[in-house]
């Protein structure tokens, strides 16, 4: 089983990834004492200890397989053994990801990495042991000094011309995990064929403690370490600036805007890029501004869980603000409440995604312009990019495909990418970051709220100018969970079946395109992913889950709606048709 940085975490109780294997204990204890002796950590040491003293069966689980490098890097729960996330494991994935760069990235060595970290346990740590290892292997190294977010260093790749970048976060995991993503030189994440090719570079690395790994303050010395700070954040800033349609409608609007950073690293960006903006009434929650790696006001920090935006939600209501915005900790993934009836109203992606563009291609320059999104995000997008002629791309789940493809795109074909999104709270606006930017994408949404708030407009009020034009679009999510090894085959079989025999209807309603993403359909690279279209504009999508034994599927309806009509009196119409394919297409499954 694959394990990568993708957009669900595996059960902080599960700390088990990567290929699993029964292993005899004796051997099992002669494996953990040679990850013992190459382990710099006193912490992880005396655990491992523990474990080969006093518990075998924990200590087969911890050394039943390892951590694999996938699409976008590695992730997992800190703790002893290749099965966790460690010092010795950052460090073979840092001498191998070396490798492959000098050998496939021309003047990888000189045009250097860039290293950066947020704010969770061991993040700091972890940054300095993988820039200690590229340093040994004679490739420059550019080091963020202190917590930045994702997209700060996705930004800094292509700012200084890098061979790649390294950002160590787990996202909105739990508090207990952590991870390590790549970028490319192009300041995407990695795709195939560069995740096989690294993972077998990874594969060649022996102990880590036989690594040449240099002091940093000698490389600084040497001017093969540059840490970075001020001027790359600033131009970051700068960049953020520029992605303004209307500059002056932030200090003209006078929103109030509350905003909270979840315990992570998005307040002092978000708060600088807003108040650039001219927004000068930005309350963020002081209980959840500084960075704190245990997270310690929200049970899980994902802004898209229940209860976790409880707080900024009470500080919006204390100082009425007309916006309420929240980063994850990472700050790459935003969320937004806006005013509705004696509260406020979250909205999901899906929305966020499809207010943002329908603003920036109504209000900002024409021509020849790209939009995307993921598979599982709305079609709505796709319909309004059709409506005005607009190129619109569908890529495979995760936004290292949306930034891929769009720069693929753009090279055959030109155009101006407009923005691009998936339905997990992730956007990116303009061309400034190859990845999803929460911080950029809280300006932008600031933007769009001031503007709509200027001509006496609401912003649920345009998703009604939108939903009345193309249709109200309404999607759902339900995950079939099936634990162990067990689990897994049967999702495996689910999915032969119904890919075997694909259904001629669901809930009275025919199949009009049914599509196998398994022999690359639709254009996209080959992928585990079953793709319905109904009569009417239903979709279901099915797909294992990348981390967990779940099967993951997506329901999408498309109600039309009466010139005039309030969103609220078509959504009772919506949801039961949504409630009905559910419920037939899940009877199906669990048949």
């Amino acid at each position: 089983m694959r394990t990568g940085l993708a957009s669900e975490p595996r059960s902080a109780d599960d700390p088990a990834v990567g290929k699993s294997g029964s292993i005899s204990n004796g051997g099992t204890v002669e494996r953990a004492r040679a990850w013992l002796a190459q382990d710099p950590d006193p912490e992880t040491r005396a655990e491992l200890e523990a474990l080969i003293a006093g518990d075998p069966e924990a200590l087969v689980t911890r050394f039943a397989g390892r951590l694999e490098f996938g699409t976008a890097g590695i992730r997992g729960v800190l703790g002893a053994g290749p099965t966790r996330m460690n010092r010795v494991m950052v460090r073979q994935v840092s001498a191998g990801l070396a490798d492959y760069l000098l050998a496939t990235v021309d003047g990888a060595a000189k045009r250097g990495v860039i290293v950066g970290h947020d704010a969770r346990h061991n993040s700091r740590i972890f940054a300095e042991d993988a820039a200690r290892v590229l340093l040994g292997k004679g490739i420059r190294v550019y080091l963020f000094g202190r917590d930045v977010p994702t997209p700060v260093t996705a930004f800094a790749v292509r700012a200084l011309r890098a061979a790649g970048g390294v950002m160590v976060t787990a996202s909105h995991n739990p508090p207990e995990y952590n991870g390590y993503k790549v970028y490319w030189e192009n300041g995407a994440q990695i795709i195939p064929p560069h995740d096989e090719g690294i993972a077998a570079a990874i594969a060649q690395v022996g102990p880590t403690d036989q690594l040449t790994m240099p002091e940093l303050d000698e490389q600084r010395e040497a001017d093969r370490l540059a840490d970075l700070g001020t001027p790359i954040e600033r131009a970051y800033l700068d960049g953020v600036r520029s992605l303004a349609v209307h500059h002056d409608a932030g200090k003209q609007a006078g929103l109030t805007i509350a905003y909270t950073a979840m315990h992570g690293v998005g307040a002092r960006f978000a708060e600088a890029a807003l108040r650039e903006a001219g927004h000068d009434a930005v309350h963020s929650e002081p209980s959840q501004r500084e960075p704190d790696p245990d997270f310690p006001t929200v049970a899980f920090p994902n802004p898209e869980e229940k209860g976790a935006m409880d707080r900024v939600n009470a500080l919006a209501a204390e100082v009425g603000a007309d916006l309420v915005m929240a980063n994850d900790p990472d700050a790459d993934r935003l969320a937004v409440a806006v005013p509705h009836g004696a509260g406020y109203r979250m909205l999901s992606g899906d929305q966020i995604g499809v207010l943002l563009a329908d603003y920036l291609l109504a209000e900002g320059p024409k021509g020849d312009r790209v939009v995307a999104c993921s598979i599982v995000s709305s079609q709505l997008l796709g319909v309004m990019a059709r409506a005005l002629g607009v190129t619109f791309l569908q890529t495979l789940t995760g936004f290292k495909w949306i930034a891929n493809a769009a720069m693929a795109h753009q090279a055959a074909h030109g155009g101006r990418f407009v923005m691009g999104y998936e339905e997990a709270l992730g956007y990116t606006c303009g061309e400034l970051v190859k990845d999803k930017d929460g911080v950029s994408g809280a300006v932008m949404f600031a933007e769009l709220a001031s503007v709509a708030k200027l001509r006496g407009e609401t912003v649920l009020g345009r998703l009604a100018s939108i939903y009345r034009r193309h249709g109200l679009f309404l999607t759902e999510q339900v995950s079939l969970t099936r634990p162990g090894a067990e689990g897994l085959t049967e999702i495996a079989a689910l999915m032969s079946r119904f890919r075997d025999a694909p259904p001629a209807e669901v809930g009275g309603h025919a199949v009009t395109e049914a599509h196998d993403l398994t022999a690359g359909a639709l254009g996209l690279p080959p992928a585990n992913v079953l793709l319905y279209y109904l009569d009417g504009g239903r979709r279901i999508v099915m797909r294992p889950s990348g981390t967990e034994p779940k099967l993951k599927c997506y329901y999408e309806v498309r109600e039309t709606m009466a010139e005039g009509e309030e969103v609220d009196a078509a959504l009772p119409r919506a949801r039961a048709a949504l409630s009905q394919l559910r419920d037939a297409h899940q009877a199906m499954v669990t048949d």
